[in-house]
C-alpha cells in the first residue's frame, strides 16, 4: 500500500489503522470508536497517530461534532470502507443475507413514519443488518464521513454524493378546534399576525425549504419554537398556537383542523444523499431501495 510519509521514508499502512480511522470517522470520537471495535481509548490514539505517521499527513480535524476526516483523511476514506467492505463478503461468504452496519441520518419525522417501518421490515427479512439511525435535520454536508445515507429536505447541493428522490410533501397551516373556538378564525395570511405560530426555532436548522416557509407568513403575537416536529404537532394539538406541520402528520390527527389551504401551502421534498463509494455496498444500496 502507498506511503505519502515525507523526505522519502515510507512505512507500511496498516489496514487495522485504517479501519480504525473509519470508526473514528463515523463515530466522530476515540472512545465511541474504541467501544465499538472492543479496543480502549489509548489503541486507537496510538493507531491513528502511526496511520497518520505513516501518511504523512493529519487526517482528522476538530469540530464542534467530533472528530472529521481531512482532506487527506478522505483520500483514505474509500479504501478503509473497501477493506471493511472486503472483509464482510468473508464473513458472509455463501449466504445471500444482508450484513454489516449501515448508518443513516433523518429528520425526525421521516425516521418515525418512514425510515423505522422500512428498515425494520428489511432487518426482519436480514438478521445480520445492523441499523444506526440518527435523528437530525439539516442541509446535506459536502464531506459527511459519519453516515452511509443522509436524508435531507430539499435537494441536496452535494456534488461528491449521489441525490436520489425519496417522497414529497406539503407544510400547512393547523390548529385544534378548541383553539379555534377560543380564538378568531383566520381568514387570511395577515390575521396570522394575531395568533401564537408554532414552528422550529429561527435560523437553527439552516434548511431553505424550511425557513422559505416561515419567511412567508406574517411574524405572530408570539411563538412556540423546538427543533422537533413532533413537538410542533404536540403543541398544536394542546391549543398552544397555530403549526406549521407536515401534512403527513397532521392530516389524520383528528384533532387537527387545516386553516387557509387556498393561501399557504409549502411543497417539500425528502432526498437521500450517498457517497459515490456507499454505493459499491449492497447493504446501502438495500436500504436507499427501502427507503
Amino acid at each position: 500500500m502507498p506511503s505519502h510519509a515525507p523526505g522519502g521514508s515510507r512505512s507500511q499502512i496498516s489496514p487495522e489503522d485504517l479501519l480504525t480511522l473509519l470508526a473514528v470517522a463515523r463515530l466522530g470520537k476515540f472512545t465511541a470508536a474504541a467501544h465499538s471495535l472492543g479496543l480502549n481509548h489509548t489503541t486507537v490514539s496510538r493507531r491513528i497517530s502511526a496511520l497518520e505517521k505513516a501518511y504523512g499527513e493529519r487526517l482528522l480535524v476538530a469540530s464542534p461534532d467530533g472528530w472529521e476526516l481531512s482532506a487527506a483523511g478522505r483520500e483514505l476514506l474509500p479504501v478503509a470502507e473497501d477493506i471493511e467492505a472486503a472483509l464482510g463478503r468473508i464473513g458472509n461468504r455463501g449466504s445471500a443475507a444482508l450484513s454489516g452496519t449501515i448508518r443513516l441520518a433523518c429528520p425526525q419525522a421521516f425516521a418515525l413514519e418512514y425510515a423505522v417501518p422500512a428498515l425494520t421490515r428489511l432487518q426482519s427479512r436480514h438478521p445480520r443488518l445492523q441499523v444506526e439511525l440518527l435523528t437530525v435535520t439539516q442541509r446535506a454536508r459536502q464531506y459527511r464521513s459519519g453516515v452511509d445515507i443522509e436524508v435531507v429536505v430539499g435537494k441536496p447541493d452535494a456534488p461528491r454524493s449521489v441525490a436520489k428522490h425519496l417522497r414529497d410533501y406539503r407544510l400547512q397551516l393547523y390548529a385544534s378546534q378548541e383553539y379555534i373556538d377560543a380564538h378568531s378564525m383566520p381568514t387570511s395570511l395577515e390575521d396570522l399576525a394575531g395568533h401564537r405560530l408554532i414552528y422550529y426555532i429561527e435560523h437553527s436548522l439552516h434548511v431553505d425549504d424550511l425557513d422559505e416557509a416561515a419567511e412567508a407568513l406574517p411574524r405572530g403575537a408570539g411563538f412556540f419554537r423546538s427543533t422537533s416536529v413532533h413537538a410542533h404537532v404536540l403543541a398544536t394539538s394542546n391549543s398552544v398556537g397555530i403549526g406549521i406541520l407536515p401534512d403527513f402528520l397532521a392530516r389524520h390527527n383528528s384533532r387537527l383542523v387545516q386553516l387557509l389551504p387556498d393561501q399557504f401551502s409549502k411543497p417539500v421534498s425528502y432526498w437521500a444523499s450517498v457517497r459515490h463509494e456507499a454505493l459499491r455496498n449492497v447493504g446501502v444500496r438495500s436500504v436507499l431501495e427501502a427507503l
